[in-house]
C-alpha cells in the first residue's frame, strides 16, 4: 500500500473550531458549494485553481496540447494615459494609489496569475480601453 493510499483513506481530523463549518458545508448541494467557492475567491481576492506547474510544459506522452485553463496578465506598458490605467490597477487590484503607481510606473509587470480566461480577458479590455498595453500568458 503506497504513502498516497494510506492519506486518501485515513480519516480527516477536524478541529473543534472548525467543525460547524465544516458540517454546514457537508450539508450543501454542488450548487452551492460552487457559488461559495467563487463568493469566497471574489471577497478574498484568491482563486481556488491548482497553481500551474510550468507555461507551455509538454504534455504527457507528447499527444496534443490542452487549452489552458489559467492565464496570467501581465502589464507590459503603461501607454500615454497612465493615470487611467493607475486607476484600473488600484481598482482591479484593490491597491493603494501609491502601490498602484508603483506597479504602472514598473511595466512589465505580472498584475494577477490564475485567472480564467473570461477573467483574464476582461481585465485586458479594462487595460487597453485605459489605454495600457497587457499580455495575457
Amino acid at each position: 500500500m503506497s504513502d498516497e493510499t494510506k492519506t486518501a483513506d485515513a480519516p480527516v481530523e477536524v478541529p473543534a473550531k472548525f467543525k460547524s463549518i465544516v458540517e454546514a458545508i457537508e450539508q450543501m448541494s454542488v450548487v452551492d458549494l460552487n457559488d461559495l467557492v467563487k463568493l469566497l475567491e471574489k471577497k478574498f481576492g484568491v482563486s481556488a485553481a491548482a497553481p500551474t506547474l510550468a507555461v507551455g510544459a509538454p504534455t504527457p506522452g507528447g499527444v496534443g496540447a490542452e487549452e489552458k485553463s489559467t492565464f496570467t496578465v501581465e502589464l507590459t506598458e503603461s501607454g500615454p494615459n497612465k493615470i487611467a490605467v493607475i486607476k484600473i490597477v488600484k481598482e482591479v487590484l484593490a491597491l493603494g494609489l501609491k502601490e498602484a503607481k508603483d506597479i504602472v510606473d514598473g511595466a512589465p509587470k505580472v498584475l494577477k496569475e490564475g485567472l480564467k480566461k473570461a477573467e483574464a480577458e476582461e481585465l485586458q479590455k479594462k487595460i487597453q480601453e485605459a489605454g495600457g498595453k497587457v499580455t495575457l500568458k
